[in-house]
């Protein structure tokens, strides 16, 4: 960095109200159970939604889904920052879990970066302590290890 030149960090920090589809997927993450929304079409949506992107119809069918799927997508972190959900290199990574239409964003603790590939299966590790949260899911690692 040049002298004079300094770093910051910005936060939106914001709470936000469950309603009974926000509020039952966290409630089936504390109890290791992954669930999904579904549409009036067939559409399962991971992480649930409480309305229908295409027609805006509120959603109010959860489906169970996963906690193994594929990846996507992906992107390693070198450094880990503070309030990252791992203190080592780890990779973020859309996974779309057998059963939804869709993939979810969500840590990948893989290693290294040359054991990360799209298309490569994983599964959920569930955190030792949960209460409720999306970090129930303490992140997703390779099936085969």
């Amino acid at each position: 960095m040049a002298s004079g030149q300094s770093t910051s960090t910005m936060e939106l920090l914001y709470r936000r109200s469950l309603g009974p589809v926000v509020g039952a997927f966290l409630t089936a993450l504390r109890d290791q159970t992954v669930l999904a929304s579904r549409t009036a079409a067939g559409w399962v949506i991971c992480p649930p939604l409480e309305y229908d992107p295409e027609s805006g119809d509120a959603v109010d069918e959860l489906v169970p889904v996963g906690p193994d799927g594929v990846v996507t997508g992906w992107s390693w972190v070198f450094e880990p920052l503070r309030k990252h959900p791992l203190d080592r290199p780890f990779a973020w990574a859309l996974v779309q879990l057998d059963g939804p239409d869709t993939a979810m964003v969500h840590a990948l603790d893989a290693g290294d970066p040359a054991s990360v590939h799209t298309g490569m299966r994983v599964r959920v590790r569930w955190a030792t302590e949960r209460t409720g949260h999306i970090t129930d899911i303490a992140c997703f690692e390779p099936e085969e290890g």
